[in-house]
């Protein structure tokens, strides 16, 4: 599924599945396949998503590359660790200690319920991988989601804040709502599809990182602007400044 979907023109009167579908397609056709998640196996990328909270992934990076040239970047090998000696290694990543203790959580859930074993936990399915996810210390909505989608390869969308500052702009949804909400906006009108979620997280992200961004957005480079009540009014308050 994931891949430049066929064009959808966006109007007032069509759906909510064509406009997510149009938004998709103009991204793709802007920014191109994004190779999202970075990581070499499955509890990679979650160690990666637990380290990337309150954080860029630059920082993220060094911090498994300490754990890699340690080599320790396994249940067994985290499990061994001291706190003082997995702090030292993702330091780079900040909060070093907060996120040494969400690991340890996440590695004794594994070891203690699942004998070390990552396949056992990821076949669950997604409703009560997600409920047990979310009883760990240190996981909330999103990183289990990140979990669930990129480790497990199982489809459910992932809401960041890049996805409800693009989809508050274009007055898509309010601001202020709730996770669970913005996410059914996505599961509800999408096809569930692991491939297409993926892709779709990964351009939200990079339209967040490079454009819309929270302060002074690149409005008139967006492939959005058309269709962004926000980024047209601002282009016009940018036009009126300057007459």
């Amino acid at each position: 599924m994931a891949g430049r979907l066929a064009l959808l023109p966006f109007h007032q009167d069509n759906t909510m599945r064509q406009q997510l579908l149009d938004i998709y397609d103009r991204l793709f056709r802007r920014f191109g396949p994004q190779h999202w998640w970075p990581g070499d196996s499955p509890f990679e990328i979650i160690i990666g998503a637990i380290l990337t909270q309150s954080t860029n992934w630059a920082n993220v990076a060094k911090a498994l590359s300490n754990l890699k040239r340690a080599d320790v970047l396994s249940p067994r090998g985290l499990g061994a660790l001291s706190d003082d000696r997995l702090a030292e290694l993702i330091r780079p990543s900040g909060y070093f200690r907060a996120k040494t203790r969400k690991l340890r959580a996440f590695t004794n859930l594994l070891n203690n319920d699942y004998h070390g074993e990552l396949e056992r936990l990821l076949s669950l399915d997604v409703p009560e991988l997600r409920r047990v996810l979310l009883r760990t210390h240190g996981i909330g909505p999103e990183t289990a989601d990140s979990i669930i989608l990129y480790a497990a390869q199982k489809p459910i969308f992932v809401v960041d804040a890049y996805t409800r500052r693009i989809f508050a702009r274009l007055g898509l949804v309010p601001p202020t709502g709730r996770y669970n909400d913005l996410q059914q906006v996505f599961m509800k009108h999408l096809p569930s599809d692991v491939a297409l979620f993926n892709e779709y997280h990964a351009l939200l992200v990079c339209l967040g990182k490079t454009t819309c961004t929270k302060k002074n957005p690149h409005c008139s480079e967006c492939p959005l602007l058309d269709i962004c009540p926000t980024g047209q009014h601002g282009q016009e308050s940018h036009r009126q400044a300057y007459m």
